[in-house]
């Protein structure tokens, strides 16, 4: 296996196994996401979709390079989020959707997630930090390296 092709398959695992994760909390175990969490997943589907685009458009490598930088995005965000539920600083959202985007019976049955609260978490990380790990440490940068090794 190339280092390419090893890249291009730790995109797809990565995100594609930190998005189905997140689903699986949300709709199972009924971890519902705030705004924040929502912003850790759009990075986890671009690095999808591009990792998927590198399979046949050239340059495969730039292709998964971005699905690697994309990993990162999201893990960065995770990073912030994770420090604004430890109370690090301050979050930036008001945790809720765009005005007119929600229907009002939508938001009477929605649950209220605040970003600054950590639903659960494992080793005391939340779910935040664990993506920042995963994605920054474990993932993106791994990727966007392995894109470019011979």
């Amino acid at each position: 296996m190339t280092g390419l092709t090893q890249a291009r398959a730790l995109a797809l695992v990565i995100s594609g196994g930190l998005l189905a994760g997140a689903y699986v909390s949300q709709y199972v175990f009924g971890l519902y996401p705030c705004e924040m969490c929502w912003w850790q997943r759009w990075p986890h589907f671009a690095a999808l979709g591009l990792a998927i685009l590198s399979i046949r458009m050239a340059p495969q490598r730039v292709w998964v390079a971005l699905a690697g930088l994309a990993i990162i995005t999201s893990g960065l965000i995770g990073g912030f989020h994770a420090g604004v539920e430890y109370g690090w600083w301050e979050g930036i959202t008001g945790c809720s959707s765009a005005p007119g985007t929600i229907d009002v019976m939508d938001v009477a049955a929605a649950p209220l997630v605040r970003c600054d609260v950590a639903p659960w978490s494992l080793l005391g990380v939340s779910l935040a930090g664990w993506n920042f790990l995963i994605s920054t440490i474990g993932g993106g940068a791994v990727c966007a390296l392995a894109a470019f090794k011979r």
